[in-house]
């Protein structure tokens, strides 16, 4: 399970650290079942990330799970679990990454004075001697560990020196100084960096990690502090997700490196081809958009509706574009596809979006493309991966969508005639609604009874044009636990159906983990 990290403060390699399935799952509402991390955790290996944060496997079954499957389909990464510093939540996550070619166990511990006195209720040095217990501890069991000083950026100075050293000593051989509550500005974390490579004598012997969040709007702008003042690892998230402001953007990160050599020569092992697929995948499973004038990964980040802005354009795209919408994988194709397309062109056509099928998805994905096919004038590049990447979300499901038929207008009630498949039995019902949506909602129900209730209803045009394809995004909360699902067509009230379907499937699976006589959840503390 040894995985020799490839970047050192002397080398101008950064490595990509990323954790969206374990940093990024924390914010409220973006909980992901495991299909969908192991689809995330897939494509970042495809991507080239170094280390994939996959959970935090005392947390509970689920994360445990997690964080071993991820084990199993990641071929290039370091794949890592969290831990806290107890001799538990260490072994748990050793138990849990047993299977991995390259494993990493990430403890830490607080050391800012605010956090010892009131959360942890401990003494400096009681602090120093479970960092030391801590890391020795994992170190024995694995031979990658990484170590956090959490809230190290509200740490005093020479405290924060002494567990480095200490955990460095005990066999740290990553040492990551997180900005837990995203507090520092770049000069201050820069020079946070520069300090403890200056005063930490055996600081040679790890890498230096940034992990920041963006409360201020810093994170990327001190994570780059930090590689220019020597740290060689970036922990960041795809689309900046994570707990309160979020993380580090890794498109943001990587592209900023790729862009700027002339003022920042470092490298990354980034493809970053993959990066606008990567980001549709985590928007469209966890149902958070993506603002439209985001960095690199927005719709708006290579449109130009000024005239002045589309006359530069015209006359050479540097004018105004300082990177390609193709280097970071978005095509500019119009009308590539159509109802005339074969099983060979549009089997093509999912290898230059980065999808690679297997027989029987393949089929079914071809099967929608040319109902869509059929019912659209033009098929564009985002109307297929919305159509397969709700193909792909799909897996196997208790629950299948068959048919919908609605009678809506200004004179009600609406009425919504549904049939669904329920674990192989045929089922149909006719409801009524103050809406179309409702009464398609209440149909569900009616077949499917439960409790749940909704916290979120989303819809967005995919493309351009009145015959677009919706994608809709819908949420559900039972008990406490929530469930996101999304389904995309041409019709907004049949997408609407899919995604309450898809969201009713994954509380399903939920029920069963908490079933009674499950482990009991541990919550998951922060970075």
């Amino acid at each position: 399970m040894a995985g020799k990290d490839t970047g050192s403060t002397e080398s101008n390699r950064v490595l990509i650290f990323d954790t969206t399935l374990r940093d990024g799952e924390q914010s409220p509402g973006a909980s992901m079942t495991l299909d969908e991390k192991l689809q995330i955790a897939e494509l970042l290996d495809d991507m080239g990330v170094d280390v994939i944060e996959a959970g935090f496997p005392i947390a509970s079954n689920g994360d445990f799970e997690s964080v071993r499957e991820v084990t199993r389909v990641v071929k290039n990464a370091v794949v890592c679990g969290l831990a806290r510093a107890g001799a538990k939540d260490i072994e748990r996550a050793a138990e849990a990454l047993r299977g991995a070619k390259r494993g990493r166990i990430h403890t830490f511990l607080s050391t800012s004075p605010v956090h010892m006195k009131h959360k942890l209720q401990m003494e400096p040095e009681q602090v120093l001697e479970a960092v030391v217990s801590s890391v020795t501890h994992a170190r024995n069991l694995v031979d990658n560990v990484e170590w956090s000083p959490e809230d190290a950026t509200r740490t005093d100075h020479d405290f924060l020196c002494r567990c480095v050293e200490a955990a460095i000593k005990a066999g740290a051989t990553t040492i990551n100084i997180p900005d837990t509550v995203g507090y520092s500005v770049p000069a201050e974390y820069g020079a946070l960096i520069a300090m403890l490579r200056e005063r930490v004598p055996n600081i040679d012997g790890a890498v230096i990690s940034t992990h920041c969040h963006n409360d201020l709007g810093l994170a990327v702008a001190n994570s780059l502090a930090g590689v220019a003042n020597g740290a060689r690892q970036v922990e960041c998230t795809v689309n900046g997700i994570g707990e309160r402001a979020g993380n580090a953007a890794l498109e943001e990160i990587v592209m900023a490196l790729k862009v700027r050599q002339d003022a920042m020569p470092y490298e990354t092992g980034i493809d970053t081809t993959v990066i606008a697929r990567a980001s549709r995948l985590v928007a469209a499973v966890t149902a958070f958009p993506v603002q439209y004038n985001k960095a690199i990964v927005g719709q708006n980040a290579f449109a130009h509706e000024s005239g002045i802005h589309q006359d530069g354009m015209l006359k050479n795209n540097q004018t105004y574009e300082i990177m390609t919408p193709e280097s970071v994988g978005i095509t500019k194709s119009s009308l590539v596809m159509g109802k005339h397309s074969g099983r060979h062109a549009f089997r093509e056509k999912l290898r230059e979006l980065g999808y690679e099928l297997g027989q029987n998805a393949m089929e079914d994905a071809f099967t929608r493309f040319k109902d869509l096919a059929d019912k659209k004038k033009l098929v564009f590049d985002d109307d297929i991966v919305a159509l397969v990447d709700d193909e792909v979300a799909r897996g196997s499901e208790k629950i299948r969508f068959v048919s919908l038929r609605v009678i809506a207008g200004s004179t009600g009630p609406q009425e919504a005639t549904l049939e669904l498949d329920v674990e192989g039995a045929r089922k149909s019902v006719t409801a009524t609604g103050s809406g179309p949506v409702d009464a398609t909602f209440n149909a569900i129900k009616e077949l499917v009874p439960h409790d749940a209730s909704l916290l979120l209803y989303q819809v967005h045009a995919v493309t351009e044009g009145t015959d677009a394809q919706a994608e809709v995004s819908v949420r559900l909360d039972e008990a406490g636990r929530t469930a996101t699902g999304r389904g995309a067509d041409t019709d907004t009230l049949v997408a609407s159906a899919r995604a309450y379907v898809s969201a009713l499937n994954k509380l399903l699976v939920k029920r069963q983990r908490h079933a009674p006589g499950a482990e009991r959840a541990v919550s998951a503390a922060s970075e």
